[in-house]
């Protein structure tokens, strides 16, 4: 049950949305820039990014429904689960590995990332852009997830749901509801 009183049937983050829409829409926003604009990163290995920093914060709602959208744009959920259990061992590039690396640093304390990770992600082809997202991504979904968590969010366990959110995720990005 939610800390407060929000509208009901709108499952994780959407419930706080629905409860103050004008802090929505900027946060909206900025996943759409961040998960779904194009970018160098496809959009699986940036759904993948949040995946993980939502998985090491236990919120059950973002890994899930992120992860659901990773594994709509990379053909099935192998790598999600890959990358949730042991990035380290996943079948990902070794880029991503090493922004993998920044962001499990950030979700643990941005000041957890040091040069050595900057000039190891730089030398697997990583740009600075890639860098900042990565950061931006794994900082936004720290607030996320606190967000989501905080509010005790109704986080429901049926994992066609999810898929379907996956889905709308990936036609539509993230500025309009999927429910």
């Amino acid at each position: 049950m939610a800390h407060i009183a929000l509208p009901e049937g709108n499952p994780g983050i959407s419930g706080g949305f629905a409860f103050r829409p004008e802090t929505a829409t900027p946060m909206r926003e900025l996943a759409d820039i961040l998960l779904y604009q194009p970018g160098s990163l496809s959009p699986g290995e940036r759904e993948l990014i949040a995946t993980y920093v939502s998985s090491q914060n236990d919120c059950y709602f973002c890994q899930t429904s992120h992860g659901a959208a990773a594994a709509a744009y990379l053909g099935g959920d192998a790598v999600v689960k890959q990358v949730k259990a042991d990035f380290q061992t996943a079948s990902v590039t070794p880029k991503l590995k090493a922004l993998l690396t920044i962001a499990g640093k950030v979700q643990r304390g941005g000041k957890n990332v040091t040069g050595e990770d900057v000039a190891h992600a730089r030398n697997l082809g990583a740009t600075d852009v890639e860098i900042h997202d990565t950061v931006l991504i794994a900082a936004a979904f720290c607030m996320y997830n606190r967000y989501v968590d905080g509010l005790g969010t109704w986080q429901p366990h049926d994992q066609t749901m999810y898929a379907e959110m996956g889905k709308h995720l990936v036609e539509h990005g993230y500025l309009r509801p999927s429910r």
